[in-house]
């Protein structure tokens, strides 16, 4: 159930964006980070972390796991490490919120444990299926008491002998990958995920760095990613990138409003999250990255937006795992672009936050603009005016919420999502930054009286 009364909040033509500021830490390496500190000796200090619900729900697990986390006078979060087995029993649930990565990492943290958990979360959460990363871990030793189960509350009880496990992933998920490698630190040998698309690989990068020994390698075309089990990871010091999931929020913002010149400082560049950035250049918008450099093992840049005339292209499914949450907001970036756009490959969208494909494209259609669902792929037909003045229904999801909060910048008459509250949960700082740029946002009328 919802525990807060709904937001709704609408966005208005913008005249001009312009400036230049920085968007909060990677959602993905904070989590990682947590996690990874947790397993760790030692003191792990992580500056720049996500201050997030998601990334605040699994600090909270982790402390009731026995893991002490805490912020410094200076803003960095230390996380004083139990080390790889270490961790306690909760005396209670642990309640993740809307967050799926945290959920489905944990799962690997506590499969290497004897101890039983109970995991829960929010009504979306709840429904988000969990068995493609549940199946993996069983055949390592995890037990599901619920039996029969896949969705949250789920009730599981870990092993402190876990079995390494050589196994092929059905589909290119970053989550279920970085669950089994967690859990093969508990194992007694060598643990493979081979994997059909290469996917983001925060994971085993951070792996190396905290001190295990972890390879990647080719098998037949496929990568496959090892990690050797009863090891020990060293804390150290973090510091974590720009989100580029929320950055691309206010790419696409300079993109839909004429005029605009936006930058966008210490971004993540990974070569495994840049799809977004790759289509927009294909649609003609004018992208620079500049002041390229590595920070904590991962490559980071900042990022230079200017508007621009885009046209409509062709997205294919192989570049999908490189850009799976951007899709909400290409997709409404498109309508902006002349003529159609297929975005292919995204049966994944269909089991996030909510199903993101029906999602995006009602709320297109709500608002004018000619969208289709066929299959696993999303047309967007753009280029005409945008006429706006549609309600979209966020179905508890934040990237749907600022997607449409940024496509109505462009619109002719505002656009209005039903809740704004959930945006809290990845980019708690999304409106003060949108506003800072120029953009237009208020309470709809009817919510007022």
């Amino acid at each position: 159930m919802l525990h807060r009364p709904p937001l709704p909040l609408s966005a208005r033509r913008a005249k001009v964006l312009g400036g230049r500021v920085r968007v909060p830490g990677d959602k993905s390496i904070s989590h990682r980070a947590l996690l990874l500190g947790a397993l760790a000796t030692g003191r792990t200090r992580i500056t720049g972390l996500l201050e997030g619900e998601d990334v605040l729900n699994t600090a909270k697990a982790l402390n009731a796991l026995g893991c002490p986390i805490k912020k410094d006078e200076a803003g960095a979060w230390e996380v004083f490490g139990r080390g790889v087995g270490g961790l306690e029993e909760p005396v209670a649930d642990l309640d993740f919120g809307n967050s799926g990565t945290g959920v489905r990492l944990m799962l690997g943290v506590i499969s290497g444990h004897s101890m039983t958990v109970r995991l829960t979360g929010d009504a979306s959460l709840s429904r988000r299926p969990m068995a493609r990363v549940l199946k993996p871990l069983e055949l390592m030793g995890l037990e599901v008491l619920d039996k029969g189960r896949d969705t949250l509350p789920l009730i599981v009880r870990g092993s402190a002998d876990l079995i390494p496990i050589e196994y092929q992933v059905p589909v290119a998920s970053a989550q279920i990958k970085s669950a089994i490698l967690i859990a093969g630190l508990h194992a007694s040998g060598e643990t493979t995920v081979i994997e059909p698309t290469a996917t983001r690989d925060h994971t085993e990068r951070m792996l190396s760095y905290f001190g295990a020994r972890v390879t990647a390698t080719k098998r037949q075309g496929l990568r496959a990613v090892s990690v050797k089990g009863d090891g020990e990871l060293a804390g150290g010091d973090v510091k974590v990138p720009g989100d580029p999931s929320s950055a691309a929020f206010l790419a696409a913002a300079a993109l839909i409003v004429p005029g605009s010149d936006v930058s966008i400082e210490g971004v993540l560049v990974n070569p495994t999250r840049t799809g977004f950035y790759t289509t927009l250049r294909e649609m003609g918008a004018d992208v620079a990255f500049t002041a390229e450099r590595i920070e904590g093992g991962e490559p980071v840049a900042d990022i230079r937006v200017r508007h621009a005339r885009l046209r409509g292209v062709r997205v294919p499914p192989e570049r999908a795992p490189a850009m799976i949450d951007e899709y909400p907001v290409l997709a409404c970036l498109a309508a902006y672009a002349q003529g159609e756009t297929r975005m292919e490959g995204l049966a994944e969208l269909k089991v996030k936050e909510s199903d993101r494909l029906a999602a995006t494209a009602a709320g297109l259609l709500a608002n004018g603009v000619a969208a289709k669902v066929d299959g696993d792929t999303l047309i967007v037909d753009g280029g005409r005016s945008v006429p706006g003045g549609g309600l979209v229904a966020t179905h508890l999801d934040h990237r749907i919420a600022m997607a449409f909060l940024v496509f109505g910048l462009g619109a002719d008459r505002p656009v209005t999502v039903d809740d704004a509250g959930m945006i809290a949960t990845s980019f708690p700082e999304f409106r003060p930054l949108m506003e800072e740029l120029g953009a237009a946002f208020a309470q709809p009328e009817a919510a007022r009286t």
